[in-house]
């Protein structure tokens, strides 16, 4: 038996204040937050969900913001750098952006590809490369057109405490294929055309501290439930412990943290994130599981107050 995931299906990762962090991924970036509700597992923090119009897997970011929280390390263990990808000529519109927002950022080159690098307010390295693949997102916002506007992950660097080990699951677990080394990194690539490039790093920086500018896991696509069962399988055949499978409402999700000690999901496609409100409508109010309804008047009390604005 061998699998071959599409590619990446969400990035987690912890931030702070909430209203930081909608300015930045919407109102900066001009991602469309497609859903607010919270963490199932702590009900008084929010999970915020940023991606194309439709939210479509391969292009879900998604946080926990933490007001107040310490101040994460990014390292090894962890995804190191979140790649962003827009269409071929945009990237000078993106200069601009970042600097009429006071965002400071650098260019660089990997694998032939010309890259602007730069963080977000809580300090999460983000990265922006232009490609012909993947489809044009249809949303605009704050100036953001969907000529020029993110259409969703160009992938991510992950950093690994055992390079090695990653590459060996990435290639022959994970099923992505390899492509070449540059510079110190080893390059993967997926199926899909969007979330479809992986760089690993093949030399260890020093060990990453989870806290606030940090991402908790990376999620690889399943096609459905089946899909994701055969995963748990083939996971669990090749040596990993995998957790039993998790409703996370949007998608069924299953983890497991590889040798080089970074934190996976697998994650179902199905069912999106319209199946409690509308493709119209997605992201306007707070959405809670129905384990949390009965609570809704409590947890909103806690949960700070944000909105979705156009900046000047």
């Amino acid at each position: 038996m061998s699998k071959q995931t599409m590619g990446i299906h969400h990035i987690t990762a912890i931030v702070g204040h909430p209203q930081e962090n909608v300015d930045f991924y919407a109102g900066v970036l001009g991602l469309r937050l497609v859903k607010q509700t919270v963490n199932f597992d702590d009900p008084g923090t929010y999970h915020l969900y940023f991606g194309n119009e439709g939210g479509k897997p391969g292009t879900i970011i998604t946080f926990f913001p933490w007001p107040g929280a310490e101040q994460g390390t990014i390292g090894d263990g962890q995804v190191g750098v979140t790649s962003y990808v827009v269409p071929k000529g945009a990237m000078g519109f993106w200069q601009k952006r970042l600097e009429r927002f006071n965002v400071p950022y650098t260019i660089m080159e990997r694998f032939g590809e010309q890259y602007l690098k730069f963080d977000d307010p809580h300090g999460l390295h983000l990265e922006i490369v232009e490609r012909e693949e993947g489809e044009v997102n249809t949303w605009t916002f704050g100036g953001v057109t969907p000529d020029v506007a993110i259409k969703g992950f160009g992938g991510a660097t992950l950093l690994s405490t055992q390079p090695h080990n990653t590459a060996d699951l990435l290639e022959k677990v994970m099923g992505l294929e390899f492509i070449g080394e540059d510079e110190g990194f080893i390059r993967f690539r997926s199926s899909a055309d969007i979330g479809n490039v992986i760089d690993l790093k093949l030399t260890p920086i020093g060990r990453g501290q989870m806290g606030v500018g940090t991402v908790h896991h990376i999620a690889w696509r399943a096609k459905d439930n089946q899909d994701q069962l055969d995963w748990k399988k083939f996971v669990r055949a090749n040596g990993y412990g995998v957790t039993p499978v998790q409703d996370r409402n949007y998608f069924n999700a299953i983890y497991f943290r590889e040798h080089g000690e970074i934190l996976f999901e697998i994650a179902t496609d199905p069912p999106g994130f319209a199946h409690d409100e509308s493709v119209a409508t997605m992201g306007e109010k707070l959405m809670l599981p129905s384990q949390y309804e009965p609570r809704r008047a409590k947890i909103e009390a806690v949960l700070l107050p944000f909105e979705v604005r156009e900046l000047d």
